[in-house]
């Protein structure tokens, strides 16, 4: 594979084009701010041609409506993606969409195209795994299609899971996955609150928790910007109010029981509604501060 159009340019899209240019592929970058493709495109020289000459598409935008609107409308090219595309193109999704939708998008490029592949593969690892290139890939579909795209989740990721033979299967098991880093979060947030609340050092009790049986990849990694004013934003409440709807979404479609991401849906959800779905996700403490009547600044322990 010599040549991929990445469609969505934003905080996971640019870093993942990066990588993929400095593969050694010819990348054409596509954005609905075509002020932010032209920026992308001035540092990457060399591009020649369009659409009409890629061998894959990488999808990575905000939400279903982003992406149909691409595929099948007038968002970046007359008539959609779709109709542009060469044949034996292989469409690559890698947004966070509830299961359903990833395998409607799937039955519907099909309808309108038989000679395109589709792969459902969203990511895990964030911003941080975007730009390292060390992303979870949870990549679903065909084997002749999983085996043409595996060239990219090479370059992208560090950890491939072919997890399916069908689209939805994949955004299934990132459902699995952001149920347990929001209720994570969640919990550890409300255990350092706890010991907030208790009057306890908070610096002390996340150096304790870290180093114990207690501990989890979201403690460590959020815990220490839980116990500090808010600052730079690696992912936003927003963005979990959203992973963890359509985990909530997905465990009703297939009457699945899950009181804990219920409960963290909630809390962020209230967070957000609250007026701070733009800060750190690790800024949830701030609400449990609130509830247990202590300042959501973490200005006071007792």
């Amino acid at each position: 594979m010599k040549r991929v159009a990445v469609a969505g340019l934003g905080a996971m899209g640019w870093p993942m084009a990066e990588n993929l240019v400095q593969a050694g592929l010819d990348v054409v970058g596509l954005d609905a701010l075509s002020e932010r493709a032209d920026a992308f495109h001035r540092q990457t020289p060399g591009r020649d041609g369009g659409i009409d000459s890629v061998e894959a598409l990488v999808i990575m935008v905000v939400n279903t409506e982003q992406i149909r609107s691409l595929l099948f409308s007038d968002a970046l090219v007359a008539g959609g993606l779709v109709s542009q595309l060469p044949a034996d193109t292989c469409i690559v999704q890698m947004s966070t969409v509830a299961p359903a939708d990833a395998a409607a998008l799937a039955a519907e490029v099909a309808a309108a195209r038989t000679d395109l592949h589709y792969v459902d593969a969203p990511v895990s690892g964030g911003v941080v795994g975007a730009k390292a290139g060390t992303l979870s890939i949870m990549a679903a579909g065909d084997a002749p299609s999983l085996a043409r795209c595996r060239v990219l989740f090479d370059i992208l990721g560090q950890a491939i899971f072919e997890v399916g033979d069908r689209p939805g299967q994949g955004a299934a098991m990132k459902a699995v996955n952001q149920l347990l880093c929001g209720v994570h979060i969640a919990a550890a947030a409300e255990a350092l609150a706890l010991a907030e609340k208790s009057g306890i050092d908070r610096q002390i009790a996340l150096e304790l928790v870290q180093g114990s049986a207690a501990s989890s990849w979201m403690l460590r990694d959020r815990g220490p910007r839980m116990v500090e004013p808010p600052g730079d934003v690696t992912s936003a409440i927003d963005i979990f109010c959203k992973d963890l709807g359509i985990v909530c979404d997905a465990a009703g479609s297939s009457r699945a029981y899950i009181p804990l991401a219920h409960s963290a849906h909630q809390l962020f959800v209230a967070t957000a509604e609250g007026g701070e779905g733009r800060l750190d996700d690790s800024q949830l403490i701030r609400t449990y501060r609130r509830l247990n009547g202590c300042d959501p600044e973490g200005g006071s322990q007792a």
